[in-house]
């Protein structure tokens, strides 16, 4: 069952990869480089200091920072335990599919899909009572981990798996963060 599962994981990747468009190479390069979204991170940031007094503001940041930096922990901890081969690093896979990038660590599951959906996730469950505009926050991590099949270091698996768990600590760190908060606020 599990194999079945695995190439069937396996062929929606390769059809999903060779999709890509030479001419949006350099587009989903970009995209996938944590270090682009930088402006991003400061707004996200910054909708916590429009949005409360900055007590609180600086309360939310870091429980967000929190957030993230435990999912990219667990989710490290997690492919030094799985230790499943990228797409790129796969050798019956290399004439098959299109490699932008050729990262050496493992693949499951995603980290760009678990730590950006836990920010946005953890952001949307604190900052949705006061704008429902936050929900457009998902585009982000929607195209961030889009990008990782694209480029050809991710099976949607990962991803998917990585999503979840990204929604799934988000959640957790949300309860904390109302527990501690009542406290303090």
């Amino acid at each position: 069952m599990w194999e079945k599962i695995e190439q069937w994981d396996r062929d929606l990747f390769v059809y999903l990869n060779n999709l890509g468009i030479e001419q949006y190479d350099a587009f989903w390069i970009f995209v996938t480089n944590p270090r682009h979204w930088i402006p991003l991170y400061f707004l996200f940031f910054a909708f916590f200091f429009m949005a409360f007094h900055w007590k609180k503001a600086v309360f939310s940041t870091l429980f967000l920072l929190a957030t993230v930096f435990t999912t990219w922990g667990f989710t490290n901890l997690v492919k030094g335990i799985a230790l499943r081969l990228r797409p790129n690093n796969t050798p019956e896979l290399t004439e098959l599919i299109r490699i932008l990038q050729e990262p050496t660590n493992y693949s499951f599951f995603s980290g760009h899909s678990s730590t950006s959906f836990a920010a946005t996730t953890f952001l949307v469950l604190v900052i949705a009572k006061k704008t429902k505009w936050i929900y457009l926050a998902y585009i982000w991590p929607i195209i961030f981990v889009m990008s990782r099949i694209y480029v050809g270091v991710h099976y949607p698996g990962d991803i998917l798996v990585g999503m979840i768990v990204g929604i799934l600590m988000a959640i957790l760190f949300f309860k904390l963060y109302n527990k501690a908060g009542r406290r303090l606020y």
